[in-house]
Formats: C-alpha cells, structure tokens, sequence
C-alpha cells in the first residue's frame, strides 16, 4: 500500500508528489515549517492528506519547544496550529485535524510537557491510521454504485496520495476491483498542474487498474460517445446543504454529467462536511500563483506578463450531485436533511 505520510524518529516523512511520477522519492520535515512549505508547494495535497500533515506538523511542533510552563506551553502549541491553519485555506480536513490536536490540550488541566508531547504525537499517528481505515470504509460503502464492465471517468487525484493510504474517489474503485469487477478508468489530466496525469495515472499503474489519460476539454465529448457510464470525484470541502468544493474543472464534469444523465458521485470522509456553512458560497476558494499556468516544471508556456486567473477549486452545487459516499454510508438528497441526520447519528 502507498504510504503517503507517516511520523518516523521525530520527523514527518512525505512523499514528494512534486517529483512524481519521474522520482519516487520522499522528504523528511524536521520542524513544523517544513511541514508547512510542504502543504503550501503541493509536496503534500489532497484534503484527507493535508490534514494529517497539519496534524503531525503540530505534533512536530510541539516536540520542538523548549520548556515551558504550562500556559506558556498552551500558548505556544496554539500559536503553531494557528499558523499551520494558515498553510491553504480551502480544505476543511486541515482546520479538523488542528481542531482535534487542540482539543488534547485543552482538555489537560495540568500540562505535563513531556507526558502531553507524547499524547499529541499518538493523536497525529491516531489520524493518519484512522483515515486509512476511513477510506476503506468509504470504498465499501461506494462500491456498490459500480457495475462489472463500467466506464469511470475521475478528475484530479482523490487516491493514496491524497490521503493516508487507499483513497477517496479512488479508494472506492480500488475496492470495486477487490471485489472482482473489472472497471476502466478514464482520467483527466487536471490542469494547471497535473494531478490526474502524474498522480492518479501512476496510482492507477501500480494498482493494474486499466485507465486511458485524457485531456481535460475531451471529458464531455467521451460523454456525448457514450464512453463514460460513471463519474467520482474527491471533495475539499462539502457544506451543510451538500455544495461541495474540489478541484478546479469538477463543476463543468457535474455540469455535462447533468446533461449526458451520467451518475455523479462525491466521495468524502466526514472531516470534509462543514456545517457550519450552510451553503458553498461561504467556502473559501485558494487562488495560487501565476506561474502554475504560465509555466510547466519552470518551462514558459505563455507570453511573458500574461495577466492570469489561476483559483485551485469550483463549487459544484448540491442539485448536480446524485450521492455523497462516506464512511458511515451513501448519503442522498435531500443533502441537508441526510447531512444532519448523520452528524446527529440518526438514519440517513
């Protein structure tokens, strides 16, 4: 199984998903700011992911500050999570994490540094072996959607690498095939930088999942050949009324989905849902740096001073989605009667 980030001696280790899928290699953060060039460059990406990271980096963090006394200690984690909050602004699953390493904290009245460095440092290892068993649940659940033969179409990469291990989108295929189905994947490349083509391609290599790489714009022609029978999808973030942020390009699949009547599916684990916003509107979307579109591995492409609008996510609204898969089950519409059911533990 690809591992994709794990604590080792005091350190964070990260595949360099900048190098793939030229390079297998990985790199080692020795502090928390590492960690956080590391989510900022995309060396680590993918929500499930960036919020382990945002977690272990915390954890990292704290092991690293000298002693203190126990407010001061307090002061000094918050002060850490609080800037790592603000490594990439869009996926909910790194504001969870950092909720969740807070809470350890918090919930000492007495802080033994030593005795709380090593809690947080088993609660980062607690998230990033939990998300792994999430998104297998989550393959589970979804697989049910895939018939023997089917045509998927994916876009970006919600696979191994944007995760823990196993997958989002991704992970709900590779159970499908551990099932014995045999599914071909159609895989966007994901532009400006390429997921679908460095990341989900090499994922799907090593898996032995047959998959033909496409261009972006090629997506509703494939559909209008009757080629795709299916499309999934990650998710960044999903709003209490099921809007739902992901990369940037999700939101014209889920349009031409609609009008080719193909399924649409998300696949999230609950650490993605933010009810506290009810719809997508309030999410708030990354716009990153101009060179992402102008070059290509530092190879100019454009015209020099081209004025560029580069935002890393869309919104697709809820009305284009036709099930949400996650952990606890396949969430349907109405999403914000399903949603709060499921974060009240009663039926979906």
């Amino acid at each position: 199984m690809i591992k994709t980030i794990f604590w080792k001696n005091n350190t964070v280790v990260l595949i360099d998903q900048n190098a793939l899928p030229l390079v297998e290699q990985c790199v080692t953060c020795k502090s928390y700011k590492e960690v956080i060039s590391c989510i900022k460059d995309l060396t680590v990406r993918g929500a499930p992911a960036i919020g382990v990271a945002a977690a272990m980096g915390a954890a990292l963090g704290a092991f690293h500050l000298p002693s203190l006394s126990p407010e001061k200690f307090r002061q000094k984690f918050f002060d850490i999570c609080n800037e790592i909050a603000q490594a990439r602004p869009t996926a909910r699953n790194l504001f969870w994490a950092l909720e969740r390493m807070k809470k350890v904290v918090a919930q000492q009245n007495e802080v033994n540094q030593k005795r709380l460095v090593k809690e947080l440092i088993a609660e980062a290892k607690r998230i990033c072996t939990e998300d792994i068993e999430i998104n297998r649940l989550m393959g589970k659940n979804g697989s049910s959607l895939f018939a023997d033969g089917d045509n998927i179409l994916t876009h970006c990469n919600a696979g191994a690498l944007a995760t823990a291990g196993y997958g989002t989108a991704l992970g709900v295929i590779r159970a499908a095939k551990e099932q014995g189905k045999k599914l071909h994947v159609y895989v966007d490349e994901t532009r400006p930088v390429l997921q679908g083509a460095r990341l989900t391609a090499w994922e799907l290599k090593k898996e032995r999942i047959p998959y033909t790489l496409i261009t972006d714009n090629m997506a509703g022609f494939l559909m209008q050949q009757g080629r795709i029978d299916r499309i999934i999808v990650g998710a960044d973030r999903i709003t209490a009324n099921g809007d739902t942020a992901n990369k940037i390009g999700t939101y014209a699949l889920a349009v031409l989905a609609k009008e080719h009547r193909i399924p649409f599916y998300v696949a999230a684990p609950l650490s993605t849902i933010d009810i506290s916003l009810k719809t997508g509107k309030s999410i708030p979307i990354e716009e990153r740096k101009s060179n992402e579109v102008t070059h290509f591995k530092r190879v100019q492409s454009a015209p020099a001073g081209a004025k560029v609008y580069n935002p890393a996510f869309d919104i697709t609204p809820a009305r284009l989605i036709t099930t949400i898969i996650t952990e606890k089950g396949i969430l349907r519409k109405p999403y914000q009667t399903s949603i709060a059911r499921l974060h009240q533990g009663g039926k979906r």
